[in-house]
This record gives C-alpha cells, sequence and structure tokens, in this order.
C-alpha cells in the first residue's frame, strides 16, 4: 500500500518541522509527504534538504482568508495522481507517533474514515519536545475515543470527526468526494466533510495505536479570533446540511455577548 501524508501550513514553522522530524523517525516510513502551504512562501526553502522531502504545493489565500478545505482537497489531488492507495492527513502542529502509519495501514479498507488519538502537549520543556517521549506528557483528548494499541471501535460517531488526524482509501476519498470549497477560513470544512460521508454510509472507525501529539501554541477559548468565520461557515453548513454546527463555541461567544441567536430565523449573527 502507498501512503501519502498530506499537511497544511501557514506559520507555525517549528511545529511543522517537529512534524517533518517525527515522519522521519517513523516505524513506516510514508512514500510521499505533501505540504500544502497557504500564502506561505517561506515553507519550500524551511523544509528543503530535510527528511522525509516534502512536496511542496503553493495556494493563495481566498477572500483574504486560508483555504483550509481547498487545500486538503489539492494535497490529496496531488498524493493521488502520484499513486497513493492511503491519504493520512496530519494538522502542521500534529507530531506523528512511531506506529502511526502502521496503525492507520493495518485497518485501512474502503468506504470507512479511520481517526486515531491525539493528546494535547502540555508546552515544550527547555530544549524542546523528545520525540521519543511524547507518549508520556499527556493522554489522548477526553473529548473523542480513544482505544487501545490493536484495538478499532467501529460505527463512530462522525459528529466525533476530527481533522486533525485521520485517514483513508483513495477509494473512500473518492466516494465522499472530498472537501467543500465555499468554505474558507476556520471552522465547519471537517464537520461537513464527515456529514457527507455519513450520507454516503462511509462509516467512522477510531483506531488505537495510531497515535498524534498535539504541539502546544497559544490559542484562545472559545475562539474569538475566528468568531466571523464560525458565524460564516456555520450559516454555509446550515443552509447545506438543516442545523447548526459547531454550537458549543457559539453558545460560549453568547455568554460572553459577542453574538446572539435569533429564533425567529434560526440563525446566529454578531452582537
Amino acid at each position: 500500500m502507498r501512503t501519502a501524508v498530506i499537511s497544511l501550513a501557514a506559520g507555525r514553522h517549528p511545529h511543522l518541522l517537529m512534524q517533518q522530524d517525527g515522519l522521519a523517525h517513523s516505524a513506516r516510513a510514508a512514500d510521499h509527504y505533501v505540504i500544502v502551504s497557504m500564502a506561505d512562501p517561506a515553507i519550500e526553502n524551511l523544509t528543503a534538504r530535510r527528511e522525509p522531502a516534502a512536496d511542496v504545493i503553493m495556494l493563495l489565500l481566498k477572500d483574504g482568508r486560508l483555504p483550509l478545505a481547498a487545500a486538503r482537497n489539492a494535497g490529496a489531488a496531488r498524493a493521488l495522481a502520484a499513486g497513493a492507495d492511503l491519504l493520512v492527513f496530519l494538522d502542521a502542529d500534529c507530531i506523528p507517533g512511531p506506529t502511526l502509519l502502521d496503525g492507520y495501514e493495518r485497518v485501512a479498507q474502503d468506504d470507512v474514515l479511520l481517526c486515531g488519538t491525539v493528546a494535547y502537549l502540555p508546552p515544550p520543556p527547555p530544549g524542546g519536545y523528545a520525540l521519543d517521549g511524547l507518549a508520556d506528557l499527556a493522554p489522548p483528548h477526553a473529548a473523542r475515543p480513544a482505544p487501545a494499541d490493536g484495538e478499532v471501535l467501529r460505527g463512530g460517531d462522525h459528529q466525533l470527526f476530527w481533522s486533525l488526524s485521520f485517514a483513508l482509501t483513495a477509494g473512500t476519498w473518492n466516494r465522499i468526494g472530498g472537501f467543500h470549497e465555499t468554505y474558507t477560513g476556520y471552522g465547519g470544512e471537517d464537520t461537513d466533510f464527515a456529514s457527507t460521508a455519513a450520507q454516503r454510509d462511509v462509516d467512522l472507525w477510531w483506531v488505537g495505536g495510531a497515535p498524534a501529539y498535539h504541539q502546544h501554541h497559544p490559542t484562545d477559548h472559545p475562539p474569538v479570533q475566528h468568531i466571523d468565520d464560525i458565524l460564516r461557515n456555520g450559516a454555509l453548513y446550515k443552509e447545506r446540511w438543516g442545523n447548526w454546527p459547531m454550537q458549543g463555541w457559539l453558545r460560549a461567544f453568547e455568554a460572553r455577548g459577542l453574538v446572539q441567536y435569533v429564533p425567529a430565523t434560526d440563525t446566529w449573527c454578531r452582537r
């Protein structure tokens, strides 16, 4: 099975280099490493002359926003054109565990979305993270199933899908049809992708033994810096699927007086 790893990047250069180092120490080497640079021309030189070799695609912003959906589609298209059988998507701030690729490949089959565990790491110690000690720093995120090594939990809830770390065969990618590129900026495109998968009878499996480690970086909870993206993409999802996604964040924004819900029209908007 020819396996491609696809990552999207815009800034976060130290995180991306740690991901590349993690892949270099993988028990199973990636056959193709595709990085989609979103308006960040420095990435090509940054990752050059390092292992594994990176195949960098350059995309521009769309209406001033990161084209996350289009970037995943572009990365998949590049990997499939090179003969990939299995697509593994990793966010740029995620380090693959040494068994991640083996774990996904071992259980991969058509008509299934595969999600491995993700642990959120604390801030790095002086000198940075040690690749061989990541598993000792944090457990898998408690908001998602965390099967043991070698265990697979089938029939997962598609609403829990996340794009930090997931894998699927070329045939499954073609069945789902990729990400809906009308989504731009932060949020919603992965929920839409999972909803399309469910609609097309693609199962969701949680895979033990395919760990990824999310590197620490400052962020807001809730992500107020993305409030306009969340409102816009949430409205698009509601138009396509009939209900609002990301309601936990919307309610948190509401509690801060930043947005309001209008029951008469079933809409969320800025206050």
